[in-house]
């Protein structure tokens, strides 16, 4: 009889038990609000930099785009300079041209001619004028021909004068039409983008009367 425990230890130990296990239970709680509050400030966190970091991609992004306006304007403005540079170097290589053409067309021209109309377009020259006789014409176009500066005389239209006051009754009105070469280039090239004697006739027939007149 005296080892029997009469006390109620059963109820304490189912006791105990509970009590282990409601704070067992709290304490998961607790850790599981401590993983879900953390996860979440975690990923604010992330997205918070992430925000940050869209931000300063924009603002860069932003800054290039300045950039590349400004280049484009830039390369705007160094085309426009180019094409200025261009057109004053052309007419710097074309202003002793025009000073030949004129000097050429003196040395060319025959005795018992003159000339009542000259236009210029691009290469090809067209002439009218009047003659002496038919022969004068003949020869002005020798001279054309064998001149350095002009080739390929075409004489695309004839007529008599009887009227003329210059030459008398003998005398006829002509058009003819020739191209401007480069005398530098080698034999048989004609200048840059100067048209060969077929494409000249047609430029003369189809071209309108524009560009360096002179009467």
């Amino acid at each position: 009889m005296a080892h029997i425990n009469l006390l109620p230890w059963r109820e304490w130990e189912r006791e105990r038990r509970k009590k282990q296990f409601l704070g067992n239970l709290a304490a998961t709680f607790l850790l599981g609000v401590l993983v879900v509050l953390g996860g979440g400030w975690y990923l604010d966190a992330r997205v918070e930099n992430q925000n940050a970091r869209n931000a300063f991609l924009q603002k860069e992004i932003q800054v290039l785009d300045e950039k590349i306006a400004e280049i484009s304007e830039l390369k705007k403005k160094r085309e426009e300079l180019l094409a200025r540079i261009r057109v004053i170097l052309e007419l710097q290589t074309n202003r002793p041209i025009i000073v030949r053409v004129f000097d050429e067309l003196v040395r060319t021209l025959s005795p018992g001619v003159h000339f009542t109309n000259l236009q210029m377009q691009a290469n090809v020259l067209t002439l009218d004028g009047a003659a002496e006789s038919n022969n004068r014409i003949s020869s002005l176009m020798r001279n054309l021909d064998a001149s350095d500066l002009f080739a390929s005389p075409n004489l695309k239209s004839i007529k008599e004068d009887p009227e003329n006051e210059h030459y008398g009754a003998q005398a006829s009105v002509f058009n003819l039409t020739f191209i401007q070469t480069n005398p530098n280039a080698p034999e048989g090239e004609a200048e840059t983008g100067a048209p060969t004697a077929a494409g000249a006739e047609a430029a003369a027939q189809t071209q309108p009367k524009a560009g360096t007149e002179v009467r």
